[in-house]
């Protein structure tokens, strides 16, 4: 094209100095004009056999699995199998007053006339009917057998039971009646397709509504989340992903219902404080048990996964409540000690499942839902911090030395947080000292310096991340709010009849420490801060630290080292993350230390309660969708018939049969803990 111009440019130049007679000038330039615009066609017609021709190069290598021709029955083929595993037949009577909605919502007018669509309901049931069991997610062919099998040995319901779900097993809906979120109202937004639709459609409103606000922790103005209630709430995830569904399947055969089984689902972004100062948890769950002593003259049994062990479970009634209202406490998969992935996450909106999925996957994530949006997200749910690791060094490990090292390590775990190198070169101008490795307290203050002051407030003012070895320190402690959910700033209650269970998985990779890598200091946009603090103590006033250069809101940016990966070392390093022991997402130390060595001190257990500790191997089978009877994950370990014989056992009074069951090196761990 730029040939042609200026052949166009030249002809007009040479026309305009020519000097033609009127009549003849005008007969040249028409003459000229047409030439041009010939050559312009001939040029736009080989610029356009240039462009056919390359497409069609293009096709030819693209490979087959790129081409519509596949893509396009392999989304058919998708969508139907969606179909088999999320439409229910009952679902097909309600696709009329659906479409109805949606249109209503989108001012549509257009009249649809009633369709019968029993006929329709009647074929796709029959069509489920001939797939397997185990190819629907939701069940698997094991459905009510634990409890069959022990209603044939006369078991029957003894004892009421609490079901305590973990964090994020609650469904949470929206309260909220302010004009922007009012489409959103009794909609769930954690749990359910509805939550999925709102991420991907209108994310930026799911987060603000999700978000907490930073300084009280509480609603943010004009949003009102709430806790989904019943025995629903936390059954399932979402269609065809169960949680609790299996055990409450299980017991209802031995003669559970409502009457003598509650599921106590809570708001899990919220502090212990705040949960029970916005919507009175503790308070309406301790009346429930007072209830089923009342009404049943029996003891109660609390069944609790996850984060939902680590809630304060003393009652508030006094000295002698537990041992008169609880019969016994079944911990499952238990994060007592804390957990590796919630540091990460806090420090970088990372965790082992977003480092090593696919890159086009985690492409994806990072386009639609960025490490920085995370990390603002996680950082505004104080109830998370539940999850921050405890005891610090003397449980975790220091510089030399983790509990938990295998023999010939290349590096110990003690060393929560270590970096290799800056992977962005750092400029003249940075003059920052390189980040040395990092035990666990270091860790923890590193993170700290790295969230907003208002976090920092928050998690000085309702947790607490310490050993206490002072027994009278530990009795003044049972009145402190920020030591609950730590198990070794206070003591177990004084119940001596009462029987406590730690049941968890192990066998299955988890991630225990971590490489991450550093470039130079970047603006941080995820918080709006007022005046850079540290919060020393929850009484003290926030400490001004030093500003980073150039007095701005800068920091060192810094992620998980996923390019860095050894299967051959001890421990193993996978994209950046130093694997260990556990059940997948806690590590061993966290799920059984206290139940093995801690809470056989009197120091935390003055009552003398017996602790037992199951540990279940985890043995999935490959064919079936999520393990099957033997898994042990940290999830679908509630679907496994170890556990739901454990806990029928101790529901129909026999719990005495449960004893002590090791598959792991949790003694040998546990009595490395520098617990004196």
């Amino acid at each position: 094209m730029s040939t042609l111009s200026q052949r166009i440019r030249t002809r007009s130049a040479n026309h305009s100095e020519a000097a033609k007679p009127p009549f003849e000038n005008e007969v040249g330039k028409e003459q000229d004009q047409a030439q041009v615009v010939h050559d312009m066609q001939l040029e736009a017609t080989q610029q356009a056999k240039l462009f056919d021709a390359q497409i069609h190069k293009l096709k030819k290598e693209r490979r087959f699995f790129a081409k519509a021709r596949f893509l396009f029955p392999l989304g058919i083929l998708l969508g139907i199998l969606l179909g088999f595993i999320l439409i229910q037949p009952s679902d097909f009577q309600d696709i009329h007053s659906n479409l109805l909605l949606l249109m209503e919502e989108y001012d549509i007018s257009l009249r649809i006339p009633d369709i019968d669509l029993s006929r329709v309901e009647l074929e796709w049931r029959r069509f489920r009917n001939n797939i397997p069991e185990v190819w629907k997610l939701n069940n698997d062919g094991r459905e009510f057998k634990a409890g069959e099998a022990m209603k044939a040995r006369g078991l029957t319901a003894h004892y009421p039971i609490v079901l305590v779900p973990g964090i994020v097993s609650t469904g949470l809906e929206s309260w909220s009646t302010s004009p922007e979120y009012r489409p959103f109202f009794r909609e769930k937004l954690w749990g359910g397709f509805n939550m999925v639709s709102q991420v991907i459609f209108n994310r930026e409103k799911w987060i603000s509504a999700m978000m907490l606000d930073p300084v009280t922790g509480l609603d943010p103005p004009g949003v009102k989340i709430r806790a989904v209630e019943g025995v629903g709430a936390a059954s399932s995830f979402m269609t065809g992903y169960w949680l609790w569904s299996k055990i409450v399947e299980n017991l209802a055969v031995v003669n559970y219902d409502t009457n003598n089984l509650h599921l106590a689902p809570y708001d899990w972004r919220l502090s212990m404080w705040n949960l029970e100062e916005r919507d009175g948890y503790f308070s309406k769950l301790k009346a429930t048990i007072e209830g089923f002593k009342k009404r049943q003259g029996k003891k109660t049994i609390i069944a609790a996964h996850s984060m939902g062990s680590t809630s304060p479970e003393h009652g508030g009634g006094g000295s002698h409540w537990v041992e008169n209202h609880i019969e016994s406490y079944i911990s499952i998969a238990g994060t007592h000690l804390g957990v590796a992935k919630a540091m990460a996450a806090f420090l970088s909106g990372e965790m082992k499942d977003t480092v090593q999925m696919n890159p086009a996957g985690a492409y994806v994530l990072e386009r639609f839902f960025s490490r920085k949006e995370r990390q603002k997200l996680f950082c505004s749910w104080a109830g998370s911090a539940s999850m921050w690791i405890k005891g610090g060094a003397d449980v975790w490990g220091d510089a030399n030395w983790a509990p938990d090292d295998d023999p010939g390590s290349s590096h110990t775990h003690g060393e929560l947080i270590a970096f290799r190198q800056a992977a962005v070169p750092l400029s003249a101008h940075d003059i920052t000292r390189p980040t040395r490795n990092m035990t666990a307290d270091d860790a923890s203050t590193w993170i700290l310096e790295r969230t907003p002051s208002t976090f920092q407030k928050m998690i000085w003012t309702n947790y607490s991340f310490g050993i206490e070895r002072n027994e009278q320190v530990l009795k003044k402690n049972a009145l402190d709010p920020r030591k609950w959910s730590n198990p070794l700033e206070v003591q177990l209650p004084n119940a001596p009849s009462m029987k406590m269970i730690c049941v968890y998985g192990h066998g299955k990779e988890t991630e225990r420490s971590y490489w991450y890598a550093h470039g130079p200091h970047d603006h941080e946009e995820s918080f709006v801060e007022v005046e850079p603090s540290t919060c020393a103590e929850p009484t003290d006033k926030c400490k001004h630290t030093l500003r980073p250069p150039l007095d701005s809101t800068f920091s060192r940016t810094n992620w998980i080292d996923a390019d860095y990966t050894q299967e051959t070392t001890t421990p193993k390093v996978r994209n950046g993350v130093k694997m260990g022991e556990g059940d997948g997402t806690v590590s061993l130390l966290s799920l059984g230390a206290m139940c093995v060595e801690g809470w056989k001190r009197p120091r935390w257990n003055p009552g003398g309660i017996k602790v037992t500790t199951v540990e279940l191997p985890h043995q999935p089978a490959p064919n079936i969708p999520r393990g099957g009877a033997n898994t042990s994950d940290h999830v679908d370990i509630l679907g496994s018939t170890g556990l739901n014989e454990l806990i029928l056992k101790v529901a129909t009074g026999v719990g005495h049969e449960v004893e002590d069951h090791f598959v792991s090196r949790i003694r040998e761990f546990a009595q490395r803990v520098r617990w004196d």
